[in-house]
């Protein structure tokens, strides 16, 4: 209790009893000292009155206490979290929109410390094995969001946390996992593979096949896309050759063999060209430009970068299916500090997708250098 508090209601107590004293003498008076009562009477109405007083003033300060009670425990409520971020790498232009986004949530929540790191590329499993169980031995993190290489392997290096995990971009077929948080690949692959058809169309292309040039064999996303093309391509009225699908491992210079490849086996030209990311679509379109046989090919790219949107001004790449990186990350840190703070998530957060072409690729070139700014 407040010293402020004491002090009223010891004033309180003496009063009270000032009063009792005066009632005792008012009992014992005789009618030949009226003068004396009456002097008494009046001083037992001002003790009351005191007396009331000091009790409104207890109790505005005990309201007054409680209300800072109140404020210091919502105050409280801003716990502080350690958030771990482990992505797939951090050495392409998505990534680091990725490491913005999960950033730019730390910036506005400065209770929340995120860290970010990924291997040097999408095929070092085994540094992204290392990451991920050092991480999870130290036990410096109240959350793991992990993009993962190899998600069944991910998903066996989770059995033992008791810590919450989320997957973030592709998702881990785990227990562990609270939700997932990307974007629907299959769905946006398909989206993409039917704008391509419809181009291809326009193009005046009449046999409409595509081939796809893919990441790594195995993926989940990777598999996820090329599902998603697959269905797009053939439900628009094309045809998706499965047998001359070529893996490039999601690297540009590898996509640039592919494309060669490609070229040698159909030097006729082939309607629409496929990518599973932005950087091999961009180099199989400059690997193809000044072939003849290529000038009208519908060259399709995903993940909507910079770089990709920027070859589609220049006339090279066609279109690219877009993602929100950005959001895709501040969506996952902002779930995990949901669940942290005792709230219910949903099992699957989508950050959504664009088309983005010819008429749509400087707003999102403007978009994504917003984002970088942060």
């Amino acid at each position: 209790m407040s010293k402020k508090l004491l002090s009223i209601m010891m004033a309180a107590m003496m009063a009270a009893a000032l009063v009792a004293c005066g009632g005792s003498s008012t009992a014992s008076s005789t009618s030949s000292d009226a003068e004396a009562e009456t002097e008494e009477v009046e001083a037992t109405e001002e003790t009351e009155e005191t007396v009331e007083e000091n009790a409104e003033a207890v109790d505005e300060t005990a309201a007054d206490e409680t209300a800072a009670d109140e404020t210091a425990a919502d105050a409280g409520e801003e716990k502080a979290y350690k958030i771990d971020v482990i992505c797939k790498t951090l050495s392409s232009e998505y990534w680091t929109y990725i490491e913005a986004g999960a950033k730019a949530y730390s910036k506005d929540h400065p209770n929340v410390t995120v860290d970010v790191k990924g291997p040097p590329s999408e095929t070092s499993y085994d540094e992204q094995q290392n990451m991920i169980q050092t991480d999870l031995a130290a036990g410096d993190y109240d959350g793991y969001i992990i993009a993962p290489l190899q998600s069944e392997l991910v998903a066996t290096l989770l059995q033992d946390t008791d810590k919450p995990a989320m997957a973030l971009d592709t998702n881990i077929e785990s227990d562990k996992i609270l939700s997932f948080i990307g974007t629907g690949n299959q769905e946006a692959a398909k989206a993409g593979a039917e704008a391509a058809v419809e181009a291809a169309k326009a193009a005046g292309w009449e046999e409409i096949k595509c081939i796809e040039i893919a990441g790594v064999q195995g993926d989940a996303t990777n598999t996820a896309r090329m599902n998603g093309y697959r269905e797009g391509i053939n439900g628009a009225g094309g045809e998706f050759l499965d047998d001359e699908v070529q893996y490039a491992n999601a690297v540009a210079d590898q996509a640039v063999t592919c494309m060669e490849a490609i070229m040698s086996n159909h030097p006729e030209g082939i309607a629409i060209i496929c990518a599973n990311n932005d950087d091999m679509a961009v180099a199989a379109a400059k690997t193809a430009k000044g072939n003849p046989a290529y000038e009208k090919t519908i060259f399709l790219g995903f993940d909507g970068q910079i770089s990709a949107a920027q070859s589609i001004l220049e006339g090279n790449l066609t279109m690219t299916t877009a993602q929100n990186p950005y959001n895709m990350a501040y969506k996952a840190v902002e779930t995990m500090v949901a669940y942290l703070n005792g709230e219910t998530v949903e099992p699957v957060v989508d950050s959504g997708f664009t088309i983005v072409n010819g008429q749509t690729a400087q707003e999102h070139i403007d978009t994504l250098k917003g984002y970088a700014g942060n």
